[in-house]
């Protein structure tokens, strides 16, 4: 087993960002064509991306983004691994508040994504997603920093 070298030498630049998304609800906003955009704007050619979803009842995820179907089956799963109405203590934003904090910890809020020649080193069918947990529509705030050269 061997590992090729894509790229060595300095961390010499560094760049940060904010994005703010307005989300329909429970459900999935792509987000890949915003983040590709701004990394390849920055200059920077090789380094690692971190993205932070500054909330606590929705979550990052990098997901498949050429079959819809995946996304309505990861709502599906969960709506099992946490239920609406599971008989939670924390009610004081509504019934789907608990869930979604649940969901969040189960996805993630955090991100880091490896940058080389100026773009997103994503696979073929990687996208980028803000998961929204909430029924209702919200806007979520994510924090970027790309550190590299």
């Amino acid at each position: 087993m061997r590992i090729e070298t894509l790229s060595e030498g300095q961390t010499t630049r560094q760049a940060s960002g904010r994005l703010g998304v307005d989300t329909r609800g429970q459900g999935f906003t792509e987000i890949t064509d915003a983040v590709a955009r701004w990394v390849a704007g920055t200059g920077i050619r090789h380094g690692l991306l971190t993205v932070f979803c500054r909330h606590t009842s929705a979550s990052l995820l990098i997901q498949e983004n050429a079959d819809p179907d995946v996304r309505r089956d990861l709502l599906t799963a969960f709506d099992r691994l946490a239920p609406r109405n599971a008989g939670y203590v924390h009610k004081t934003e509504g019934p789907d508040d608990m869930p979604a904090h649940i969901r969040t910890v189960l996805s993630g809020v955090s991100l880091s994504i490896p940058v080389a020649e100026g773009r997103l080193a994503l696979g073929t069918w990687q996208g980028l997603y803000v998961a929204e947990h909430r029924d209702r529509p919200h806007r979520r705030d994510l924090v970027f920093h790309l550190i590299g050269a």
